[in-house]
């Protein structure tokens, strides 16, 4: 599995859960493109319209060795996904009022691009800063084990 992107700021925002892997239709020389490392997810979502899941604001740099077709960098991409699985994000979002958003594209062993999508509930900031304070505490206990 090679990890094209992460979303870091997804686990700094969010308290995420329910992590699944779906596929993603993609254009022409976006796969090209996404291999080379050109994509990212930051401020990236997931909206359920109709039935289905689409990927919003991911960008995907187009691939510079093409000249006749280039998509938009920051289009809507369907995401593939169950229909059992789709229905529980949409419960869930109703319910509960969390966001779905993405918090990893990568390539798995068979060469297909996939994203990691998940439930997130939003942060309050004494919950950043919580997090914060967890990882320097952690990293000044690496620093002192060294």
């Amino acid at each position: 599995m090679k990890v094209i992107s992460n979303n870091k700021k997804a686990f700094f925002d969010y308290f995420v859960s329910d992590l699944v892997e779906a596929g993603i239709v993609l254009e022409g020389c976006e796969v090209k493109s996404v291999r080379a490392g050109g994509a990212s997810l930051l401020d990236s979502f997931v909206q359920i319209k109709n039935g289905e899941m689409f990927l919003k604001n991911a960008y995907i740099k187009p691939y510079e060795k093409t000249s006749s077709f280039k998509p938009d960098e920051r289009r809507t991409r369907k995401l593939l996904l169950n229909r059992s699985e789709i229905q529980k994000f949409e419960r869930m979002v109703k319910e509960k009022g969390c966001t779905i958003i993405a918090t990893k594209l990568y390539i798995n062993n068979e060469g297909r691009v996939k994203v990691e999508i998940g439930l997130a509930k939003g942060k309050k900031l004494y919950d950043k800063r919580a997090s914060l304070k967890e990882k320097s505490v952690k990293r000044e206990i690496e620093r002192s084990s060294i």
